[in-house]
Parts: C-alpha cells; structure tokens; sequence
C-alpha cells in the first residue's frame, strides 16, 4: 500500500513537471519578453536597497558604504529636529493633497465625457489632443510657462495691463505657486490619464445601458449607477497607489519653477533632499530622507489596502 501510494504521489510530481514544461513551451516568447523588465527590475530597482544602509552612517565616498562610520539613528534625530524638514514636510503634504483633490477625480470625469461622445471621429481627434500634453517634457512645460506668465512679455500679463491693471510677477509671489504648479500637472496629466479609466469602461456589460435605456434612465442616471459603479474597482486601485506616493511631488517641475521668494511654499521634500544631499554633499542624511519617505508611503498602501477591504475593494 505504501509503495503504491509513493507511487501514486511520484506520478504526480512526474505529470506537473511536464505541465509547467508545456506551458513553458506554449509561452515561451512570452517568457522571453518579461526578461528585460526582470533585469531592470533587479538592477534598478533591488539591487540598490543595499544603499539603503547609508541612511545609518555616516557616509564617505572615499571609504565606500561598508567602511563608512556607524552612527546609527543620527541622521533620524537631525532629520526630526530640523526646522526646516517641518517646513518642507508642510509644504510637501500640502502640494499632494492639492494634487489628489483637483488631479485625481480630473481624468475620471475626463474619461467619462469621452465615452459619453458618439461621433468617432471627434472622439478620436479629442484623445490625441489631450493625450498630447503628457509628452512634453517638464523642462519645455517650464520654459512655455514661464513665458507665458512673464512680467514684461507673458501674455498673462499683456491681458492684465491690456484692462489698465499693473502686470503681476506671479512665479514671483508664493500666494500663486502652488496654484499654477497644480494646475500644469493637471494639464499635462489628465488626458494621459483616462487611458486606464476608458479602458475600464470597455469592461461593463452593454446589456446593463440597453436595459437602463428601457427603463427610461437619463445618461447622468446611467453614468451614475452603471459607469461609475464598474469603474470603481480601478479608481479604487489607482488611489491606493497614488496614497503610497504622497511624500513624492516631483522634483523636475518644483526644481524648474520655484526660486528663492518661494521656498517658504515650494520647497518640497525632493529639492530638500538635492541641495543636502548633493550640493552639500550630505548623502547620508538625504538617504534617510528618502528612506522616511518610503516608510511613511509603505504605510499608507496598507492604510489604504485596509480601508478598501471594508469596502470589498481589497488589492491583495
């Protein structure tokens, strides 16, 4: 009886190993496409980790990263008595929630106005136009604002005095920034964006909009009880991910856009962590930076992920 049951469980291991050989076989290109992502993936991605031990010493690029000084928590204990990390954690939290508020429903009503349209062709030609901003790179974006909201020659400025008003310097002024910061990365951001949502959208079953449609439900009833309902799921997913990067603002367009009359409200925990750690040659500290922000984006996935789950939207 044993040795048939050994049997028995030998057959089995035999007739997997040759399922996952047919699969392979099946899937081979496959395979071979997802290598280079793997490679990045552990060469950019997890093989750097290592690194993260610098936050704990005190770093010496003569001496390298194992024989650098131990100091332990230093850097933490500086990190929370600073000043100015209470300053730049302030204006951080305030940028990403203006962000999460005006740039995260934009695309989902974006997306629903462009499934909404009937005529193809417009359809088509409105995408591509709004996808277009997503491809202009930050440094061009910059330059084109800055000429735009220019004193002597911006043509905001030119409206301005047109009416017989003085001309404004508004990447001058912090009352302006974050306004005009928020609202280029919604600009460049939300058409990119409803890429996700309307493919989402393709998902809902047509019979649920014929049916509505015989019960005599307006489009706003149908988008409300159908479009929004089977989008959900993903809205759910992209803001728990969009919570895990809540310390991350972007350091290409605060870099390009802010100035010295407006770090009290743009410097941001990324153009901290350049002029400490890279100007200042202060490396380790700008790693425990970035690894405090990492901890505090980790938390807030599985803060988020939990809420969710209450919701039976749960991630994993």
């Amino acid at each position: 009886m044993a040795v048939r049951l050994e049997n028995q469980s030998l057959i089995k291991v035999i007739d997997k190993r040759s399922e996952r050989r047919r699969h392979f076989a099946k899937h081979k290109w496959l395979y071979l496409f997802l290598i280079p992502g793997c490679l990045y993936l552990l060469i950019f991605k997890y093989i750097p980790i290592f690194g993260v031990v610098i936050a704990f010493k005190d770093f010496s690029l003569v001496r390298g990263i194992w024989a650098s000084e131990w100091v332990g928590l230093d850097n933490f204990q500086y990190l929370f008595q600073s000043k100015d990390f209470y300053v730049v954690l302030r204006n951080t939290l305030i940028l990403s929630f203006y962000q999460l508020l005006w740039g995260f429903p934009a695309p989902i009503i974006l997306a629903i106005m462009l499934n909404e349209v009937r005529h193809m062709a417009f359809k088509r030609v409105s995408q591509t136009i709004l996808y277009l901003p997503h491809f202009i790179s930050w440094v061009v974006l910059a330059g084109m604002i800055i000429n735009f909201l220019s004193p002597s020659t911006g043509a905001v400025n030119t409206i301005i005095t047109s009416f017989g008003y003085k001309p404004i310097p508004f990447l001058l002024e912090p009352s302006y920034f974050r306004t005009i910061l928020v609202s280029a990365e919604v600009w460049k951001g939300m058409g990119w964006g409803t890429i996700i949502y309307l493919a989402a959208m393709t998902g809902i079953d047509s019979s649920l909009y014929e049916a509505a449609k015989m019960d005599g439900a307006s489009r706003v009833k149908q988008i409300l009880h159908i479009t929004i309902p089977g989008i959900l799921p993903t809205i759910v997913i992209l803001i728990v991910l969009q919570l895990g990067h809540i310390l991350d603002n972007g350091f290409e367009q605060v870099f390009l856009l802010y100035n010295p009359s407006t770090y009290e409200v743009a410097d941001v925990l990324e153009t901290y962590t350049y002029r400490i750690g890279l100007i200042d040659g202060r490396l380790s500290f700008s790693a425990a930076v970035g690894l405090f922000k990492a901890f505090v984006g980790f938390v807030l996935v599985l803060g988020a992920n939990r809420i969710a789950k209450l919701f039976g939207h749960n991630i994993w």
